[in-house]
C-alpha cells in the first residue's frame, strides 16, 4: 500500500516527553514504555483541577455498516482540525482489542492522515492493559472454582456460578465448554465458557474507576454466583478483591500517545459498545478534561449503542458534562441503509444516497432527547462523487440539520477545519444542560422499554422465560435502581441485523438480565447477540505478518491508504 497521490505527508513523531510538555505534564509525571507512549501517574493527575470551560465533544455515527464508517478517523480528525484552529485539545479514545485487529475489522487506530501513533503498538499489546484486565478477570474466575473444590465453605452452587473466564481474541468454539474433567482431582465438573476481554466487568469496572480505592470497592461488589438457596455471591465474599486490583495496578493509569499531526491523544480502557459500555475510561476523559479546552471522545458502533450508554451510565458516573455530539455519517452508509448492495457502494447513486438518510434523520432526532446539539460529519471516502456529497447536504440542510462534510482520512486535521469551525461556533452559542434519558429510580423494565421506545423505536418487550428469572433475582437483592447498559447487534436499531434503514413496528426480545453489580448496571442482553465473536472465513490475521528486522505490516501503517474491501 502507499500514500494516496493528493495526500500531504505526515509530519515525523515527537518523542512523548515533548507531547507531556506541550499540555503541562512533565516526564517524572510519566511512566514511559519506549519513545512514544507513556502512562500519566496518579500523582499528575491530581495536581490539575478539571477547566470549568473545558468542552467536551462526543463523535458517535448512524447505524454502522460492513463498508465502515470512520468514526476513531474523524475524532482524531476533529481534533486535529480544533488544534489547528489554535484551540488546546486532546482526544480522548479507546484501545483496540486484538479480537477485532486480527478478525474482520483489523486495527482500530484511525486511518490515512488521522491516526494514533505508534499504531501497531497500540493495536498489539500497547502498555498490557487488556491482559492486566484478562488476568485479572480469570484470578477470580479461579478462585471461584478454587473455593467450591476445597470444601466450598460459602455453599455455592457449581450450577449457578455466573462469573465465566475471558481471552481477548476471537474465539467462537470457547463460547461454551465443559471445565473440571479428569477425576476429582481437577476439581467440579460444570458447564461455563470464554467472553472476550472488552466484554469483562473487570473491563467495565476499570473505565468507570478514578482511584485505587474506588477500583476495589467495585470488584468487591461483583457478584460471581449464588448459594444452593439462591443467595447472592460477590467476590469480597472470596477475599480476592485485593488481589485482583493489584493485577490492575498500572492498567488503571491513563495512556498518553499522539496524532498523526502530534495532537496529545490518551487512549484508555476499550469497552465494547454492543455487549458493554462503549467508552473509553472516565480517568482518561478526566484527565483530558483538566489539561485541555476541548476534548473530542469517541462512543463505540451508532448513537443507539455507545452514545446512550454514555449519555445514560458513564457521564452521570463519571460527573461528564458533554456539549455536543458530532454524528458521523458517510455516503456509502446511507446508499446502503437504502437497500444498494454492497458490490454497489463504488458507484454514484445521489438519489439511493437520500434515501438512505432515514436511518441517519432517526439518529439525529434521537440526540435531542438529551437536550444536546448535534452536528452531522459527513465522511468523504475516495469512491464519493461531488454530486452525492452535494445532494446529502442539501437535503439535511432543507431538514435544519447542522452539517459538515469532511475529508480527514485523505487531508488530516485540514480536511476537518469546516467540522472544527461548525462545531466551535455551536458550542459558543449552545448554554449546555445535558440531561440523561432516564431516573435509575424507575423500574428495571421501565428502563429497558424507554431505551428501547425511545432510542430504538421498539414497540413492546418480549422477555423470555430466563430474563425473567433474572428480573426476580435482580429485584429481590436490589439490584433494581442500577441503569441498564442493553446488549444489541450494531448492524440495526432493532436486535435484529438484518432490518437496516428505519425498522419499524418490532419487539425486541430480552433472553437474559445480566447483574453487573461490580461496573453498576444491568445488562439485558437482546436478540442473538454473542459476548465472544468468531473469526470470518478469511480473517485479518492472514495479512499480518513480521520481517527479519521486526518490522510488523498488515495491521496499520502511518500515512497509507487503507483499500476500501
Amino acid at each position: 500500500m502507499t500514500r494516496h497521490k493528493d495526500q500531504p505527508a505526515a509530519p515525523p513523531l515527537k518523542p512523548i516527553v515533548e507531547i507531556a510538555a506541550s499540555i503541562g505534564l512533565a516526564e517524572d509525571d510519566l511512566e514511559t514504555y519506549g519513545r512514544y507512549k507513556a502512562k500519566v501517574r496518579l500523582e499528575a493527575i491530581h495536581r490539575f483541577q478539571r477547566r470549568p470551560d473545558a468542552s467536551l465533544i462526543l463523535v458517535s455515527a448512524m447505524t454502522p455498516t460492513p463498508a465502515g464508517e470512520g468514526k476513531t478517523t474523524v475524532s482524531i480528525g476533529l481534533a486535529q482540525a480544533l488544534a489547528k484552529l489554535g484551540k488546546a485539545t486532546i482526544a480522548a479514545l479507546r484501545e483496540p482489542s486484538m479480537g477485532p485487529v486480527f478478525g474482520m475489522k483489523g486495527g482500530a487506530t484511525g486511518g490515512g492522515l488521522s491516526r494514533v501513533h505508534p499504531v501497531d503498538d497500540i493495536n498489539l499489546h500497547f502498555t498490557n492493559d487488556f491482559h492486566a484486565v484478562e488476568s485479572a478477570h480469570n484470578l477470580l474466575s479461579t478462585m471461584v472454582d478454587n473455593s467450591v473444590y476445597h470444601d466450598n465453605p460459602l455453599n455455592i452452587d457449581p450450577r449457578k456460578i455466573t462469573w465465566r473466564r475471558v481471552l481477548d481474541m476471537n474465539d467462537r468454539f470457547l463460547r461454551d465448554i465443559v471445565i473440571g474433567l479428569g477425576g476429582s482431582i481437577n476439581g467440579v465438573p460444570r458447564e461455563t465458557g470464554f467472553d472476550i476481554v472488552p466484554s469483562s466487568e473487570i473491563m467495565a469496572i476499570l473505565c468507570l474507576s478514578r482511584s485505587y480505592a474506588e477500583l476495589k470497592e467495585k470488584i468487591r461488589k461483583i457478584l460471581v454466583g449464588f448459594t444452593r438457596d439462591d443467595r447472592p455471591v460477590v467476590a469480597g465474599d472470596l477475599k480476592v478483591e485485593g488481589a485482583v486490583t493489584a493485577l490492575l495496578k498500572y492498567a488503571l493509569l491513563p495512556n498518553l500517545v499522539q496524532t498523526t499531526e502530534n495532537v496529545p491523544a490518551i487512549v484508555h480502557g476499550g469497552p465494547f459498545a454492543n455487549i458493554a459500555q462503549g467508552t473509553n475510561s472516565i480517568m482518561g476523559t478526566d484527565l483530558a478534561l483538566r489539561l485541555a479546552d476541548y476534548v473530542v471522545t469517541e462512543a463505540g458502533f451508532g448513537f443507539d449503542l455507545g452514545a446512550e450508554k454514555f449519555f445514560d451510565i458513564v457521564a452521570p458516573y463519571g460527573n461528564l458534562n458533554p456539549r455536543i455530539v458530532v454524528l458521523v455519517a458517510t455516503v456509502r452508509a446511507l446508499k446502503y441503509h437504502a437497500g444498494v448492495a454492497r458490490a454497489d457502494l463504488d458507484r454514484s447513486n445521489p438519489r439511493a444516497a437520500v434515501l438512505g438518510m432515514a436511518n441517519l434523520r432517526k439518529h439525529y432526532q434521537t440526540i435531542d432527547k438529551f437536550r444536546i446539539p448535534c452536528v452531522v460529519a459527513l465522511n468523504r471516502f475516495p469512491s464519493d462523487t461531488d454530486e452525492e456529497i452535494r445532494a446529502v447536504v442539501k437535503a439535511a440542510e432543507n431538514e435544519g440539520m447542522n452539517i459538515a462534510p469532511c475529508d480527514i482520512f485523505r487531508l488530516g486535521g485540514e480536511g476537518g477545519l469546516e467540522l472544527a469551525e461548525k462545531t466551535v461556533a455551536i458550542l459558543n452559542r449552545s448554554p449546555g444542560g445535558f440531561r440523561p434519558l432516564y431516573d435509575w429510580n424507575l423500574p428495571v423494565e421501565d428502563k429497558i422499554f424507554t431505551v428501547a421506545s425511545e432510542i430504538y423505536g421498539a414497540v413492546s418487550i418480549d422477555y423470555q422465560p430466563l430474563a425473567r428469572r433474572n428480573l426476580d433475582l435482580i429485584n429481590r437483592y436490589g439490584f433494581d435502581k442500577l441503569p441498564v447498559c442493553i446488549a444489541k447487534t450494531q448492524q440495526s436499531l432493532s436486535d435484529n441485523p438484518n432490518l437496516l434503514g428505519l425498522p419499524r413496528d418490532f419487539i425486541v426480545t430480552v433472553r437474559e438480565i445480566k447483574i453487573a453489580s461490580g461496573a453498576g448496571f444491568l445488562i439485558p442482553i437482546t436478540g442473538e447477540i454473542l459476548r465472544m465473536p468468531g473469526l470470518s472465513k478469511m480473517p485479518a490475521a492472514y495479512n499480518i505478518d513480521i520481517d527479519d528486522e521486526g518490522n510488523i505490516s498488515g495491521v496499520s501503517s502511518p500515512g497509507e491508504i487503507t483499500p476500501l474491501t
